[in-house]
């Protein structure tokens, strides 16, 4: 058996055939530069495209590809789920496919995990990659989460994060759910981190994710975690007086 890398991608794709052949050159290359250990794990969320075959194809020509592909589509949480339980490195990113996350700045967030237990990005400016409606939306979204949830996450839409491999043991995550694993990690004690990160304009295809989408189901969602925040077990043991071994 293989020694485990120090680095695991995690990549979930659904139906991205024009993207995966330009993302995986731009992976190796900003990789080459950190001289660590990694894998990239594409997670194919039942794409009905040849985003499987393709990423079989990258896998041929470098073992450090490995595909994992899920029966039907499940939706993102789903694929990064499935991902973040098949990753063997001591550190996690997690990014898109659809090449709007910038490779480039996975140097900085694994810099950052020497004093962080995960880091999320902060699209700062992302004039040039969504349109006017998809930014006001996520505004929107934002706020109402962080007053919801007594939050200051900037963007918590943004699923391009790194993690160290401890944090995410025993993470248990549900349907929707993937747009909060920086506040359930927070409520478990772990220290996360926000730093601006690039986003780039959609080249191919098309957002997966729309108002009703992304605004609506996010909003119920939003109800259980503030419902888990405020019923949270908190308490400071005082005192474990053990009794003599037998």
């Amino acid at each position: 058996m293989t020694s485990a890398p120090e680095l695991s991608i995690v990549v979930p794709v659904y139906n991205e055939e024009d993207n995966l052949p330009l993302l995986w050159p731009e992976l190796r290359e900003v990789m080459a530069g950190t001289g660590l250990g990694y894998e990239v794990v594409f997670v194919d969320d039942g794409s009905q495209d040849r985003s499987a075959e393709i990423v079989r194809e990258f896998r041929e020509e470098d073992p450090r590809v490995r595909l994992v592909r899920l029966k039907a589509n499940a939706g993102e949480t789903a694929a990064t789920d499935a991902g973040l339980k098949t990753a063997r490195g001591r550190w996690v990113v997690v990014m898109d496919a659809d090449l709007q996350n910038d490779p480039h700045d996975i140097p900085a967030m694994l810099g950052h995990l020497e004093q962080w237990d995960a880091v999320t990005g902060w699209r700062v400016n992302r004039g040039a990659g969504d349109s006017l409606v998809r930014r006001l939306s996520s505004r929107i979204a934002n706020r109402v989460r962080n007053a919801l949830s007594d939050e200051t996450i900037q963007d918590s839409g943004c699923t391009f994060r790194a993690f160290r491999r401890e944090c995410l043991a025993d993470l248990v995550l549900y349907k929707g759910f993937h747009r909060f694993i920086p506040t359930l990690l927070k409520m478990r004690g772990f220290r996360v981190l926000e730093i601006p990160v690039n986003h780039r304009p959609r080249r191919f295809g098309q957002s997966k994710y729309g108002i009703g989408n992304r605004a609506f189901r996010a909003f119920y969602d939003l109800l259980v975690v503030r419902w888990m925040k405020d019923r949270l077990l908190r308490y400071e043991v005082a005192e474990d007086l053990a009794g003599e071994e037998p």
